[in-house]
């Protein structure tokens, strides 16, 4: 749907070493910054089952800006704070109707949770 991307230009905003790719195996890849600012943290959660295998990863989520694939639900109590990301993309179409320039839309809609986003 577009997660990887999108975390990609989080990390070139960021300036943090890259390539940023997927940790679907690793379960996560830290990206140090270049330019003396915080490092980006992806995390594939998919395969984690609860909050608690992901506060296992010792994660350090005051210093760092972390992305976690597939987090819905396991944030809270883990995190004071965080923003949550959904990204859609329309079903449907056939294998003619590709075309290597066309360019499927996104919706995308966020939803602050916590204290930092309550304001």
């Amino acid at each position: 749907a577009g997660k990887t991307t999108l975390t990609r230009g989080i990390g070139e905003g960021l300036g943090v070493r890259g390539p940023v790719t997927s940790p679907t195996f690793v379960l996560a890849r830290t990206h140090p910054s270049l330019t003396e600012g915080p490092p980006l943290v992806h995390v594939d959660a998919y395969r984690l089952a609860s909050a608690l295998e992901l506060d296992d990863l010792d994660i350090d989520f005051s210093h760092s800006v972390v992305v976690v694939e597939w987090g819905a639900g396991m944030l809270d109590g883990v995190t004071e704070s965080w923003l949550e990301v959904h990204i859609v993309r329309p079903e449907g179409g056939s294998e003619n109707d590709l075309d290597d320039d066309l360019v499927e839309p996104r919706t995308v809609s966020i939803e602050g949770h916590g204290p930092r986003w309550r304001a």
